[in-house]
């Protein structure tokens, strides 16, 4: 089964024929909508509202652990996350796909392991040097390349507290940092997914540059919804491509 956790614009994903919704109660307390299922191109597909369905929680609320946990248990071998993001380079345009191969987590308020503590003689250090599947990244390519679309098949990706934009002070020291696009999302989910031996990518949509280059006006939230909007078809597109061809690594 394959898994979608759905950003902010992609909360009722319209090419999904869903024909049941389920709720399933974790450890961690509740999912941020319930999961919704479908079939397409013959896969079946479990959905997530990341931002519950009416867009009510803020990034720092998003119940990650809980997430990742109950797709785990609903049985995705891997999990798609859309995100819309800003460009920190100037080749990284307002509706390119970025697919990121390593993240910056600048997040100070998230839970960030299923871990709490170990049992005797059972020490949990999980390895995050390559934190995105090589596979699903590549299959994500190919599908936006079928498509037709503008894409970035490497970037890392800074995750910021939010739900503030960054100052131009940050904005800059993240461009230092060898930051290639910001979000308020997805670090503690890709550290949770890794933590749960999911395989896990991004498909990112780039919407603005932030705040640091000063011959434009900073990034508002107006300008990051229409964006996305305006974007939709082609984020449907690459997900709908992705699907069909999808394939287990052998």
């Amino acid at each position: 089964m394959i898994g979608i956790i759905g950003g902010t614009g992609l909360e009722h994903p319209d090419f999904l024929e869903f024909t049941n919704t389920t709720v399933i109660a974790t450890p961690y307390g509740d999912t941020s909508s319930s999961i919704k299922k479908a079939v397409f191109a013959h896969r079946n597909v479990a959905f997530i509202s990341r931002h519950g369905d009416s867009h009510e929680i803020p990034p720092t609320q998003v119940n990650n652990a809980a997430n990742i946990w109950a797709l785990k248990k609903l049985g995705c071998s891997c999990i798609i996350a859309t995100t819309a993001c800003g460009s920190l380079r100037e080749e990284i345009g307002r509706g390119d796909f970025i697919i990121p191969d390593q993240f910056i987590d600048f997040t100070r308020l998230r839970r960030l392991s299923f871990f709490d503590s170990f049992e005797k003689g059972q020490m949990k250090h999980t390895p995050m040097a390559e934190p995105y599947d090589y596979e699903l990244r590549d299959q994500l390519a190919k599908a936006a390349q079928k498509q037709a679309c503008t894409y970035h098949s490497k970037a890392t990706v800074i995750t910021i507290e939010g739900p503030r934009f960054s100052s131009i002070a940050e904005s800059k020291m993240f461009r230092m940092w060898g930051a290639d696009i910001i979000n308020m999302s997805t670090a503690p989910e890709t550290i949770l997914a890794n933590e749960a031996g999911i395989r896990y990518a991004i498909l990112a949509l780039s919407t603005d540059y932030d705040c640091w280059k000063t011959n434009e006006a900073p990034v508002n939230l107006e300008e990051v919804l229409k964006t996305f909007k305006d974007n939709i078809p082609k984020v449907i597109k690459v997900l709908s491509e992705f699907i069909r061809s999808y394939h287990d690594p052998e």
